[in-house]
């Protein structure tokens, strides 16, 4: 009895488990207050992702994983530090959604934009370039954010 006692509560806890990595708080103590300073309306996702609708869209067409994705970004440090940018209607970043092709928080963040939606994305360094950064631009362990255009989705056949 004791035995079968003791393997429920570790299914139980081997199930919650994933919940409770998606409820830690991903950001540093430092990086969370200039976030919460900064954009104290974003909104947070269960995986801890950051994000602010700067244009909605009327459109519900959301990319789903395979789908090649024409987006304009700008990425940048928390102190405003442009690292990185797509800016040009005429020649979009294009990229695969969800085959590791760009850093894990970009694959999260794209499957829950809509088409014609711009959004502010806040991105923990564990799903950027994590520990070791991407020198010379991105420092060790850098929140990353990123102002991401979806403009067109063409949907995996």
């Amino acid at each position: 009895m004791r035995f079968t006692h003791l393997l429920l509560v570790l299914a139980g806890l081997t199930a919650a488990m994933p919940l409770l990595h998606a409820q830690r708080e991903k950001l540093s103590p430092e990086d969370l207050a200039i976030v919460e300073q900064r954009w104290p309306n974003a909104k947070k996702t269960s995986t801890g992702l950051r994000y602010l609708v700067l244009t909605p869209s009327a459109s519900t067409e959301i990319p789903k994983p395979g789908a090649i994705v024409s987006v304009l970004y700008k990425g940048m440090l928390l102190d405003d530090t442009v690292f990185d940018a797509a800016i040009d209607p005429a020649r979009p970043f294009r990229f695969r959604v969800g085959r590791s092709q760009v850093i894990e928080g970009w694959d999260q963040a794209l499957q829950q934009m809509k088409k014609g939606e711009k959004c502010l994305w806040i991105i923990p360094y564990e799903y950027a370039y994590g520990t070791r950064g991407h020198p010379p631009g991105i420092p060790r362990c850098a929140t990353l954010i990123f102002e991401i255009e979806l403009l067109d989705i063409e949907q995996a056949k």
